[in-house]
């Protein structure tokens, strides 16, 4: 096991302060440790390291101050931060009301090789690992160093998705710190979840790197990903799995949760009360760590099994590493999950798994194969659209030809399952769907707004327009209102029921 490595470049941050205040920072001790040096106008200038702070003038810090500081660094973006060409540093900026720079906040940033060696078994399995912990705990730290082993050491296609050049640094030519990463950045924040879409389908990768994943546009990008096959490892905002699992806007992250009523029967079985919590989905990432502070992880392995001990309040008792000083690492604490998975006091908690099946083979008879094409993938079911009906498990029909082809339906009847659509729209479809494959209570409504925001982050990626599926006049005006979030363009096209929306760039 390695020790760690840190190179913070600190003599360019050093270089870009005013000669007074860069003379009193070379004397003060610890130096090495150096978090952050403040400029705020009118006040004595600060130097911070952990635990204390030291003046670095006897005078205020004038305007002058603060303009010779941003003469020597980089364009500030809209989310008033700006670096050091190659460097890890961050600048901040405080502006008055007129948008005046009156203060600065500039963060020494470090890149730390050799935190990946506590979690490198993990992250080298593929699969989508989400980082939780607080602020300055070193979440983006630990992702600069998966972006750099996994394409430097395991050859695989690695892109961060760079916002606020957090990960990579200032400037165009990103830090050695990602190692043969390649690196997108992000013109605004607002639009991660953008850009996170446009490296999935422009450059073909086999792992996404993002920093703060804070919004819903951008917890959905993140499932559209990880459907995709793509391994994806970022950090979101809270710090442990419950906190997150209870989060309206980050749930969907671990499976999102929904209120589900039981029978009286099951309650009794349970031992619960009728209402409780279940989870939604499967979850997009299957590992979250906890980071508690550089040298110490709490990991949960499997997030589906351990969301559901969480959602029956039974605790996890989640494994524990910690890095020691000599480098290696020690077991704290093993998982207990596998022990209370099968102890027989819980085993009524989980459904049994099922053996994997063919897919049901099913034959639209009058019903479009076009919607149920659609509905099939946007569900994730298993089930694949057949030709003849004699190579069908079940018959898909219509309430209209129930009657008008009355012989015909009762003869396939006699041999296969017919199934009755009230009509041939992409809801009836989808609630079929749905209800056949026991899927979690579908919400029409929430889907199809959905789906207008995955086309609108095709066009944002490039394409020229997209044309989504049918709904009613309701649902539409909901769906207008979504793609004006994007600054793009919606209109409606066609007659009923088969009216809906063409997106498109202003």
């Amino acid at each position: 096991m390695k020790q760690l490595y840190i190179t913070d470049d600190l003599e360019e941050m050093i270089a870009i302060l005013p000669a007074h205040i860069q003379d009193k920072l070379m004397k003060i001790p610890e130096l090495e440790n150096l978090i952050e040096v403040v400029l705020d106008l009118g006040r004595f200038p600060e130097a911070r390291i952990p635990d204390k702070f030291f003046y670095l003038s006897e005078a205020n810090v004038a305007l002058d101050d603060i303009k010779y500081v941003v003469e020597r660094i980089g364009k500030f973006g809209k989310d008033n931060r700006a670096g050091i060409e190659r460097t890890l540093h961050r600048i901040s900026a405080i502006r008055n009301r007129i948008g005046e720079i009156i203060g600065l906040t500039c963060r020494v940033g470090r890149a730390v090789y050799g935190t990946i060696d506590i979690i490198r078994d993990l992250a080298q399995l593929g699969k989508s690992i989400l980082f939780l912990g607080r602020p300055g705990v070193g979440k983006t730290t630990m992702l600069r160093e998966v972006a750099r082993v996994l394409s430097d050491e395991f050859s695989k296609r690695v892109i961060v998705v760079d916002t606020s050049n957090e990960i990579a640094g200032d400037g165009n030519i990103p830090h050695p710190g990602i190692g043969n990463a390649r690196r997108m950045q992000v013109i605004e924040p607002s639009l991660q979840h953008a850009v996170m879409i446009e490296a999935v389908e422009n450059h073909m990768p086999e792992v996404i790197i993002v920093d703060e994943i804070g919004i819903e546009e951008e917890a959905y990008a993140a499932r559209t990903i990880a459907e995709r096959g793509v391994q994806l490892v970022a950090t979101a905002h809270g710090n442990t799995l419950e906190n997150l699992l209870m989060n309206p806007t980050l749930s969907d992250l671990v499976g999102g949760i929904y209120a589900v009523t039981l029978s009286d029967e099951e309650a009794r079985k349970r031992g619960t009360q009728k209402t409780v919590l279940e989870r939604k989905s499967p979850p997009t990432f299957d590992i979250v760590i906890e980071i508690q502070d550089q040298n110490t992880l709490v990991i949960h392995d499997d997030v589906v099994e351990v969301s559901d001990l969480i959602l029956r309040d039974i605790p996890p008792q989640p494994e524990i590493r910690k890095r020691l000083p000599n480098g290696e690492v020690e077991i704290l604490q093993d998982s207990n999950r596998d022990k209370l998975i099968i102890n027989n006091q819980f085993s009524n908690l989980f459904p049994k798994k099922e053996e994997k099946t063919r897919p049901v083979a099913i034959f639209p008879y009058a019903v479009s194969r076009n919607r149920l094409a659609h509905s099939i993938e946007n569900l994730k079911v298993s089930a694949r659209i057949v030709k003849r009906w004699e190579e069908a498990d079940l018959i898909l029909t219509l309430k209209g030809f129930e009657k008008r082809e009355a012989k015909k339906i009762k003869a396939f009847s006699e041999r296969i399952p017919v199934y009755i659509l009230k009509s041939n729209t992409i809801t009836q479809v989808q609630k079929f769907l749905s209800e056949y494959f026991h899927l979690p209570a579908l919400d029409v409504e929430e889907l199809a707004l959905k789906e207008a925001e995955e086309a609108a982050y095709k066009v944002l990626s490039g394409s020229p327009y997209i044309e989504i599926s049918p709904q009613n006049s309701y649902i539409r005006r909901l769906q207008h209102k979504v793609i004006e979030k994007y600054n793009l363009k919606s209109k409606s096209l066609g007659d009923e029921p088969n009216r809906r929306l063409k997106i498109y760039k202003v």
